[in-house]
């Protein structure tokens, strides 16, 4: 089993703007007041359009859907929160906590890419939990280790513990439930996805272990991590909020190993945090800071990572 792909969906956005219904639990967003909608949505889109250019100059294959204007989905330029795709063909479809986000689930997605020639053998639907509401947001609350089959999730109102173990259940991923939580006006709040605050490479994993309160949990978590070999790059709350938790290593050209971030991510991290990423795989970064400020995402949850086998 691969941990990186060379193949990433990115879906651009038409109608970019602070989703108010996930303001509620993401606490990196920020209302951009006294800037038109129309202002915040061509700089997304400014950002976004350079961002996959500079994916695709490192030689990754980028498949670049568009969002619709018929839908009111201020959000959609996150995929990875409502799909994944892995190598047996099976795709995984999931429940989301913002009632907006919902309409982002496209099957008209999935049909572009048979055309490009990708195997879809099986959908798991896991959306009917909605209705409980109950949730859990894809590689937003799953950060996998697809070769050693682990997945780790930190629960949050967007991150359901039983169908987190479900999940691992139909998709055959050792489960490592945790609780990583950030300081917001002074109380101690559940991070909202997982993916915010841990990374995993393929021979490294990027985490802000101080997020992890419980001493248990986070000796559980530093013990899979080290039993698998990786090198562990510890970041602060602080870089948290700067979105270095939220990156996501790729395949380049001759399957050269990239770890792909914002620049905000990149700038907030030390000489050796760089030195020692740098020892397992090369850096780029994109400017992002409309997305993140508005969306309350980055780099990593911008891309669906696309592991299907071909034709």
């Amino acid at each position: 089993m691969q941990q990186t792909t060379n193949t990433i969906l990115m879906i651009r956005p038409v109608n970019f703007r602070m989703n108010e219904q996930t303001a509620i639990n993401n606490y990196y967003q920020k209302d951009l007041e006294n800037v038109l909608p129309q202002t915040v949505n061509a700089k997304a889109q400014k950002e976004f359009d350079s961002y996959v250019e500079k994916l695709r100059a490192i030689g990754v294959n980028v498949i670049v859907v568009n969002d619709t204007e018929d839908t009111d989905t201020p959000d959609s330029i996150f995929p990875n929160n409502w799909v994944s795709f892995h190598e047996n063909g099976n795709v995984g479809v999931y429940p989301m906590f913002a009632e907006n986000r919902r309409v982002e689930r496209r099957e008209d997605i999935l049909e572009t890419l048979e055309e490009k020639g990708f195997v879809i053998n099986n959908v798991i639907d896991y959306t009917s939990a909605e209705e409980e509401e109950i949730f859990l947001e894809g590689t937003g609350s799953v950060v996998l280790d697809r070769t050693n089959r682990k997945a780790y999730c930190a629960l949050s109102p967007r991150a359901d513990e039983e169908l987190f173990i479900e999940f691992c259940e139909d998709f055959e991923f050792f489960p490592i439930v945790f609780s990583a939580n950030q300081t917001v006006d002074g109380k101690r709040k559940a991070i909202y996805h997982t993916n915010v605050m841990m990374c995993i490479g393929e021979t490294f994993a990027v985490i802000c272990l101080s997020s992890v309160d419980d001493k248990k949990e986070r000796k559980n978590i530093l013990k899979h991590l080290k039993d698998d070999g990786k090198t562990i790059i510890d970041i602060t709350e602080a870089q948290v909020n700067n979105f270095a938790g939220n990156m996501l290593q790729v395949k380049g050209a001759n399957n050269e190993p990239y770890l792909i971030m914002s620049q905000a991510a990149f700038d907030c991290l030390t000489k050796q945090q760089i030195n020692t990423l740098e020892q397992h795989t090369k850096i780029v970064s994109s400017s992002l800071s409309t997305i993140e400020l508005c969306g309350g995402g980055s780099a990593r949850c911008m891309m669906a990572e696309v592991f299907l086998p071909k034709q």
